[in-house]
């Protein structure tokens, strides 16, 4: 990081713009500065200094760039189903191998199960909470969901966290494995912009762990978890995920992270602040956020 000064608040004057060129001046070697702290100030997301690129080969990358849009159309699919669709005359494509590659997606088949897998160690299920509930003011209920997101050499997961009521996305983070420190770091975010009588999750490890329940206990949030195998309890922001993948993901191919966080910065900007919805009478979801904040003060 040789060449910078600091100003008064430890932050660096005259950032690049560019997510990858901020990368670069992090120095791992640093002798008082931690890799977190150096991120913190570089105003970088440590998921974007931690990245490297898919193992996976281009075939296979190809593969679940696919599999992500047959699954945005049927989410009920099953791995055996996957492959007979994603099959090619003369080309036939391997179940197993789609099974391996849904997993490192992090997706299943929607449909009702008999049994509920069992949460990790420590982990701790909570009933869903939203069924019949009348949402009807902006921070009543926020949402939280993962989606896979292709690159055209790897891929990365996405979490947001989304208000219920007005559809707004009060934060997001990018991550290139399913760990539990991303989703930390975006509903940090997101407390900082107020406070949800209740949080609604999948029951995914991320979501279940005790870092993230205990949070969202520190600040006296109700938490709500989907039941197993629902396709519907969840579906704002499942709408979310289809409409980012169709209008932006899959139409610009993005090269790589520095590309996919300008684009997803745009996009998220886009979608709460100029996209007008159907379902809230033709105003933005910001508009309809900060409208029913005001109406409660």
């Amino acid at each position: 990081m040789a060449g910078f000064r600091w100003n008064w608040s430890g932050r660096k004057k005259n950032l690049p713009a560019s997510i990858e060129k901020r990368r670069r001046l992090v120095d791992p070697q640093h002798g008082s500065l931690s890799i977190r702290r150096q991120c913190e100030l570089l105003g970088l997301p440590r998921s974007s200094y931690y990245y490297e690129r898919a193992t996976e080969s281009e075939e296979n990358l190809e593969l679940m760039r696919r599999i992500d849009e047959l699954y945005l159309k049927r989410p009920f699919f099953g791995s055996r189903r996957m492959a007979e669709h994603l099959s090619l005359p003369g080309a036939p494509v391997n179940r197993k191998r789609v099974q391996r590659l849904m997993r490192q997606m992090g997706i299943e088949a929607v449909y009702p199960k008999r049994k509920t897998s069992t949460p990790g160690a420590g982990h701790k299920i909570y009933p869903y909470l939203l069924r019949d509930l009348n949402v009807s003011r902006a921070n009543q209920v926020w949402c939280s969901d993962i989606t896979y997101v292709p690159l055209r050499h790897g891929f990365m997961y996405l979490v947001a966290i989304m208000d219920w009521f007005s559809r707004y996305v009060l934060s997001w983070r990018l991550s290139n494995s399913l760990d539990t420190s991303f989703c930390l770091e975006a509903l940090d975010d997101a407390l900082e912009l107020g406070l949800p009588e209740i949080f609604n999750t999948d029951q995914g490890a991320q979501f279940t762990s005790q870092a993230f329940t205990g949070r969202l206990l520190e600040e006296g949030v109700a938490i709500s978890m989907d039941g197993r195998g629902r396709a519907l309890d969840n579906v704002f922001i499942e709408r979310l995920w289809r409409s980012l993948k169709y209008e932006d993901i899959y139409l610009k191919n993005y090269e790589g992270v520095d590309d996919l966080y300008d684009g997803l910065e745009q996009y998220f900007h886009f979608y709460d602040q100029e996209r007008q919805h159907q379902a809230l009478d033709y105003r933005t979801p910001y508009e309809v956020y900060q409208a029913s904040l005001a109406l409660s003060t």
